[in-house]
């Protein structure tokens, strides 16, 4: 999953649940709108998807081709020749902008890296209605081959839901020989998830279109039809059924912020205790974790920082460095829609001074908004690099 607030869906659920069992199987989804696939290869498919976006998108500005820059996937070439190569999978919802300033940092350590976009994104909402976990995880598979065509070595990465399916297909293709997973949701913080695929079938959306809330940005959708929750669901269910028969054996970064209210971050701690066994892996955790319950690995930073007006971490701004000209310290996407009150709300949509959380948060005599970036993010990056390099040493 990715930066979707799902918490004021949980209501929905159960009031759904009886609906569901009364109602039984629907009819069959209608056709996914997607983009073309079968490429022969990366060049091809990112002109091909652009050219896709462009007739389907829902353009949110008058600028045209940002928005396609920003949804379309793309590539980050080194300077010199190409050896090792990453492929970076964003979350539910999200876009390939995710991997922005991630792309350009691992660009910089000599790595070819290639975005991939999710069928049913990059355009409009309602294009998810129809859209199939393996439509996900054909896309995935055809990047992955291509990159391999292209570089001696592959690694995988992803960002939510797009974590789970870079994982299941690592766990299912020896060649990969690293994973960077940003948000794992591995499983939900949300109880009765397990309904999704059965309110799929009776509900189009968990929380109806509307014109009092936006339905998308330049950047990501902000809701999407029950059916691509049911499909991370899916995704969720699929890569903890081989988590449990298999573990994995090469380096991995994993990052966490305590308070995720997205994926249950308990669980995907561990995980990684257990089942990621590579002695070079690493955990970076942003919260506070007592000494006595910190697996070996896991490395803390504090995500409470006053100074910057930051309460606490969210799902998405690991992703982000602080100079990011959309989400940075100076960004000029705000995200005020942020689990307030609406005169919060209102005055964070005037531009009044705020503090910045994960969705949901509140303080008395503070007004939030989603925090965007990455305070740590240049930190973050030389434990990417360490580990992916084989050397720890000094990134402690």
């Amino acid at each position: 999953m990715a930066a979707h607030r799902r918490r004021p869906a949980v209501a929905a659920l159960a009031a759904l649940a009886a609906a569901v069992m009364a109602a039984g199987c629907a009819g069959p989804r209608a056709p996914a709108a997607m983009a073309p696939t079968g490429q022969p290869s990366f060049a091809a498919y990112a002109r091909e998807t652009r050219d896709w976006i462009a007739r389907q998108r829902d353009f949110q500005t008058g600028s045209t081709a940002d928005e396609l820059d920003w949804n379309a996937p793309r590539e980050w070439r080194p300077t010199g020749p190409a050896t090792r190569g990453v492929l970076l999978v964003h979350g539910l919802g999200d876009s390939p902008w995710s991997f922005t300033d991630i792309g350009q940092a691992l660009a910089a350590q000599g790595y070819l890296v290639r975005t991939a976009l999710l069928p049913g994104h990059g355009t409009r909402p309602a294009d998810l209605v129809g859209v199939n976990l393996d439509d996900w995880r054909r896309v995935l598979s055809e990047q992955a081959a291509i990159l391999a065509r292209d570089v001696p070595q592959v690694y995988l990465g992803g960002f939510s839901t797009g974590a789970n399916l870079a994982l299941e297909y690592a766990l299912e293709h020896d060649h990969v020989q690293g994973l960077l997973l940003f948000s794992p949701a591995l499983k939900s913080g949300v109880s009765g998830d397990w309904l999704l695929p059965w309110l799929a079938r009776v509900t189009t959306w968990v929380r109806p279109p509307s014109a009092d809330a936006p339905q998308q940005s330049a950047l990501r959708y902000q809701n999407v039809p029950t059916n691509a929750f049911a499909q991370y669901y899916r995704s969720s269910v699929a890569v903890r059924k081989q988590l449990a028969r298999a573990q994995f054996d090469k380096p991995a970064v994993l990052v966490l912020a305590e308070h995720d209210s997205v994926v249950d971050v308990q669980h995907a701690l561990q995980t990684f205790d257990t089942r990621f066994t590579h002695p070079g892996s690493r955990l970076i955790y942003y919260g506070t974790l007592a000494p006595q319950a910190r697996p070996a690995r896991v490395l803390v930073r504090t995500d409470r920082l006053a100074e910057q007006r930051i309460s606490q971490f969210s799902h998405m701004g690991v992703l982000f460095a602080p100079g990011n000209p959309l989400y940075g310290v100076q960004g000029t996407q705000r995200i005020c829609w942020n689990g307030q009150g609406h005169i919060e709300r209102a005055r964070c949509l005037a531009g009044d001074p705020v503090w910045y959380s994960e969705w949901g948060y509140r303080e008395s005599g503070k007004v939030h908004a989603r925090l965007t970036y990455n305070p740590w993010f240049d930190w973050q990056a030389g434990v990417i690099a360490g580990v992916m390099a084989g050397v720890m040493g000094g990134v402690e």
